[in-house]
């Protein structure tokens, strides 16, 4: 089911202009700096109330390419 809830999440963000494989919490921490991108990020995180930091979290996931099979994965570098 978490699959198919970022799915919807991508499509979204893809259906107003995004990135196709990336979140719309992560394109608004990413966008942040713009106006509307920053009210999109107090939005989002006090609809996700229960997730500290959500935007910043879903930036974060994205870059370690966390919704990815593991195969994809890049190794990350020590």
């Amino acid at each position: 089911m978490k699959q198919i809830l970022i799915a919807i999440d991508q499509l979204g963000n893809a259906l107003l202009g995004g990135h196709a494989d990336e979140t719309l919490s992560a394109r608004a921490w990413r966008q942040r700096h713009k106006r509307r991108w920053a009210l999109a990020v107090r939005a989002l995180d006090a609809a996700f109330f229960w997730q500290e930091a959500h935007c910043a979290a879903s930036y974060a996931a994205e870059q370690a390419r966390r919704h990815l099979p593991p195969e994809y994965r890049l190794p990350v570098n020590t």
